[in-house]
């Protein structure tokens, strides 16, 4: 028989083997060649021109993506090859060379290769419009997205998985050459250990791996204390540390913790254990010592994929939030310029509100409102510059709210600055000018807005009586602001349009250094929603769809090894069933042994992401909650996908067995 030939009748043998290993392929093709295609459509570019970063961004995630890809494949592949093992021993064992093995397996991982990369590409190609779609509808742009063929796709995901071919064309001569007969036939059967009696080292390990994710966890919600000169200071250090004990943790915790609380349930239950123990226990324990380096890495995989997700999704969402605490207003005009926008909304018949507002400048000394702990920290300062204006203004946009004299409230305290150095109310602060010193008691700290962030750098505003207000502003320099909100949002393209015309006349002098005064053109809320938008919908595009190749992969992964496991445990199914027990006490214990599988990687990703998240959520939005539930929800979903794939081949594994 020729080569050719061998080739051919062993792939119709092992179809039922291929499927898996040629999902794997064509799933990293379609990956791979639709993400390439997307960020190299001429309408995409054309579109996308106008963000600096879309380039740059698709470039670095293309690279992270084919990073992703190639540890899949050549995980993929060994799970393939261990499966063959007695294949490969057979064939030895009839007098074919390792050689003859080599270029037998060879042959058919590049026809798989050229089939797979074939159908990838195509299923790339039809997929990188509706990519193209998802993602100028994030961004809020219209364009007509072509369905085009990029050469250049082709050429990288040729060059890519070439290399990868080679790759794992290594990856298999040095599996074939490297053992031994005997062990290609005991390789599918082989324990990962015996079970031993739980030794004082084995529960000290596994104490020591719950504590260190416990300790990585609290160091993550003390990463950007201020009141700590040691975490300020050593940030990356820190960081570093989190991640080192929540990783090392992860793996102590699979490799010894798991085994501890196993143990811990045989001694509850005095060895008496039943059939789904047996199934669901016995299973876990015996390959731990290899699984743990597996689920440790998927874990951390999880971790990250919903971390960085969640992130983007934070500044995503608060896109809109971000902008109205910008311009709290449709329009802002300050200091009268650009007052002729007024004259020509009514012109061209666009109805509006407007708001008046008078403010002015003060220094706040606000020790006492800090809390003790935070006054000792080196990046603590008791003073700030900030905004003032009076309670009557404040009452235009947050009525029914009183101050007495010798009181004041604290308004647009949020987001970064109220998280790392929070205030506390009903403590007294020193507001002064050049000409006035005044203690005022701080009754309330709230999180309303009413001026344009760029007057008073995005600090605080504070809120003081009208008398106040007016001694303040006799020494000081007084600044106006006009506040306009459409009555008709469809009239927002008119309004921008005029609002856009006026650029060169709304301008305003900010001073952030002294003595180095500049032009700042303010900006309406809508086109601050745009940019913001624009960027973070480019964001969240990119990291969702690592995400998914992230989710995909770890998933596949956990499904791949069940299938691996159910083939392997398929003959202990047989003697249960031979000696009485039927497919629903046999399917008791693999709900068990896939809750672990599947839930605990999972429960621990999401316990690391959302410390991750936590830690700093605030650098990159307004909201956390909703963002991290939603984007958890949906990992939680497509694991639960995988789950019951994982279910239904075990099911089809047990009542195949008799």
């Amino acid at each position: 028989m020729t080569l050719s030939k061998l080739v051919l009748r062993s792939m119709r043998k092992n179809l039922k083997h291929y499927y898996l290993y040629f999902f794997a392929l064509i799933f990293s093709v379609t990956l791979c060649f639709s993400f390439t295609t997307l960020y190299t459509n001429p309408s995409v570019i054309e579109t996308l021109k106008s963000s600096g970063t879309a380039s740059t961004g698709f470039e670095v995630a293309s690279y992270i993506l084919y990073f992703i890809v190639t540890f899949f494949v050549l995980y993929a592949n060994h799970l393939f090859m261990k499966r063959r093992s007695k294949e490969i021993g057979l064939y030895q064992l009839i007098g074919m060379t390792k050689g003859l093995v080599v270029r037998l397996i060879a042959l058919e991982n590049i026809i798989l290769f050229i089939l797979a990369v074939g159908v990838g590409m195509l299923f790339g190609y039809l997929s990188s419009r509706v990519f193209a779609m998802i993602l100028l509808r994030l961004v809020e742009l219209e364009a007509v997205v072509d369905l085009t063929f990029s050469f250049e796709a082709l050429r990288q995901s040729i060059f890519v998985f070439t290399i990868l071919l080679v790759v794992i064309l290594l990856q298999m001569i040095w599996i074939i050459q490297r053992v031994s007969l005997l062990s290609l036939f005991n390789a599918s059967k082989k324990a990962d250990e015996r079970i031993k009696p739980f030794g004082l080292f084995q529960m000290i390990m596994g104490i020591i791996g719950i504590a260190l994710i416990i300790y990585g966890y609290y160091k993550s919600t003390q990463l950007f204390n201020i009141a700590d000169a040691n975490a300020a200071s050593n940030l990356f250090l820190n960081m570093l540390i989190i991640l080192v004990s929540t990783i090392f943790g992860t793996f102590l915790f699979f490799r010894y913790s798991v085994a501890f609380l196993m143990n811990l349930l045989r001694i509850r239950k005095k060895g008496h254990l039943n059939v789904v123990d047996v199934l669901a226990v016995s299973p876990i324990m015996h390959r731990m010592k290899s699984n743990a380096k597996s689920l440790t890495l998927i874990t951390t995989l999880t971790a990250l994929a919903i971390g960085i997700t969640s992130l983007s999704y934070i500044s995503y969402y608060s896109s809109e939030n971000n902008a109205r605490q910008s311009s709290p207003y449709d329009y802002m005009i300050i200091d009268d310029q650009g007052i002729e926008f007024l004259d020509l909304l009514t012109d061209g018949g666009i109805e509006f509100e407007k708001e008046f507002y008078q403010m002015s400048e003060v220094e706040l000394n606000i020790e006492e409102l800090i809390s003790d702990n935070l006054k000792d920290s080196p990046l603590f300062t008791n003073e700030m510059e900030t905004s003032v204006i009076s309670i009557n203004d404040f009452n235009k946009r947050v009525p029914n709210v009183d101050i007495n004299e010798g009181e004041a409230i604290l308004t647009s305290y949020v987001n970064i600055l109220s998280e790392i150095m929070p205030l506390q109310k009903e403590k007294n602060l020193v507001a002064k000018t050049d000409d006035l010193e005044v203690s005022l008691f701080v009754t309330d700290i709230r999180k309303d807005f009413l001026l344009y962030s760029a007057v008073n750098m995005g600090g605080p505003v504070l809120v003081v009586t009208d008398e106040l207000f007016e001694d303040i502003a006799e020494s000081g320099l007084v600044r106006t602001q006009i506040g306009i909100n459409l009555t008709d949002k469809d009239d927002i393209e008119k309004a921008e349009a005029i609002y856009k015309s006026l650029a060169e006349v709304r301008g305003i002098e900010l001073e952030i250094v002294e003595g180095h005064p500049f032009i700042h053109t303010p900006s309406s809320y809508e086109e601050l929603r745009k940019q913001n938008i624009a960027t973070f919908g480019m964001t969240i595009f990119v990291t969702a769809f690592l995400g998914l190749a992230f989710l995909l992969t770890t998933g596949s992964i956990l499904y791949f090894k069940q299938m691996a496991e159910a083939e392997d445990e398929k003959e202990s199914y047989t003697t249960l069933r031979k000696i009485g027990f039927s497919t629903s006490h046999l399917l008791k214990g693999i709900y068990a042994k896939q809750l672990f599988s599947f839930c605990v990687p999972l429960l621990i990703g999401l316990f690391h992401s959302y410390f991750a998240v936590k830690s700093g959520w605030f650098l990159f939005g307004t909201e956390f909650e909703a963002p991290l539930l939603i984007i958890m929800s949906l990992y939680i979903l497509m694991y639960a996908v995988f789950a019951v794939l994982s279910i239904q081949y075990y099911k089809k594994v047990v009542r195949n067995s008799l």
